[in-house]
């Protein structure tokens, strides 16, 4: 008996110190490995660890980090929003039309990037509340659907400054203010990095300091008990759809800007990064929940991984591979590493 008693008080310690080593892992690993990559890249590529290679990583990392805090919104309400991608497509496509096709303003294409963008949260919303169909399906459903639209309006063509119209050179171009949206700076700093900077702060504050976002997430923790604590839980899923919509717009708009044509499928690759940066966010300081703060690293965790790779000469499809590798590890960190603890 008291071999037993004596066995037990030496595992006793042995499991707290176990403890302690998964709760550290689990609010600081993902920081750690972020760091350690900073630190191979800088010293294999000595260039990696420059101030105009940060600006690089930032604007790389910029209009993805803009669809992830969409998604993440849609998420706090127990929400998916995989049309992410396939509006930013159409937003660039609109924006290309209204410039290139019909001789608008910028101000103009702007205006119809968001609207589009809006269009796009609308069908979620109908889909999703109205219709009350499973939101993964519905939004699968909206990527389609406008992926679809955006190859009718364009006949599957690519639109660009001078391309034939009915036989004739198109009317219209990008014009300078649109494309300083994409190419310019303020203080030497990207359009698009502070754009995505001011957007976080936004999304940040309106997740953890105003009473929609605590009502955002009391709906994706248990919507029938935020109902009957007079949460209208329609609403606030709407909200969080809309304010998916308005991101990828946005992000639609600075694409295009960057760009100077409307690419068919050049909102493809970014669903899947998006999803990736926000779900990576999760293991961000053991928040394991949709927020701001873990989105943002989750994409400067992507960006920088992409940017080191790509510096050390490794093929694309490495990259994808890593990426994945990358995601289920946070996931772990995320789910498993929390029951542990």
């Amino acid at each position: 008996m008291s071999a037993a008693v004596q066995g037990g008080s030496r595992a006793a310690p042995s499991r707290r110190v176990a403890s302690r080593a998964a709760a550290v892992a689990y609010r600081y690993g993902l920081l750690g490995v972020m760091a350690a990559m900073i630190v191979l890249f800088s010293l294999l590529r000595p260039a990696f660890a420059t101030y105009p290679n940060a600006l690089v990583v930032l604007q790389s990392v910029a209009v993805v980090g803009i669809v992830a805090l969409g998604v993440t919104v849609s998420m706090t309400t127990g929400g998916f929003d995989l049309s992410a991608g396939a509006c930013v497509g159409a937003v660039v496509m609109v924006t290309a039309l209204t410039m290139v096709r019909f001789n608008l303003t910028g101000g103009t294409a702007i205006v119809a990037g968001l609207l589009t963008g809006l269009l796009v949260a609308g069908v979620n919303v109908l889909l999703t509340v109205v219709a009350k169909v499973p939101d993964l399906v519905a939004t699968l459903g909206t990527l389609f659907l406008f992926q679809g639209l955006a190859l009718i309006v364009t006949g599957g063509q690519s639109v660009a400054p001078g391309m034939t119209v009915d036989g004739a050179p198109a009317p219209g171009r990008y014009t300078e203010g649109f494309a300083w949206l994409g190419g310019g700076t303020i203080v030497s700093v990207p359009v698009p990095v502070v754009a995505f900077a001011l957007l976080a702060a936004a999304v940040y504050v309106l997740l953890n300091h105003t009473r929609w976002g605590r009502a955002l997430y009391a709906i994706g923790g248990n919507a029938e008990a935020a109902r009957l604590a007079g949460i209208r839980v329609a609403r606030y899923r709407a909200l969080g759809y809309a304010v998916s919509g308005v991101c990828a717009a946005i992000a639609g708009i600075l694409l295009s800007a960057r760009l100077g044509r409307g690419d068919v499928g050049a909102g493809d690759p970014y669903l899947l990064q998006s999803v990736a940066a926000a779900l990576i966010g999760f293991a961000v300081l053991g928040a394991n929940r949709p927020n701001a703060l873990g989105t943002v690293v989750g994409a400067l965790f992507i960006g920088v991984m992409i940017n080191g790779l790509t510096m050390l000469n490794a093929p694309y499809y490495a990259q994808t591979f890593v990426q994945g590798a990358l995601l289920v590890g946070a996931l772990v960190t995320s789910y498993t590493l929390r029951r542990i603890r």
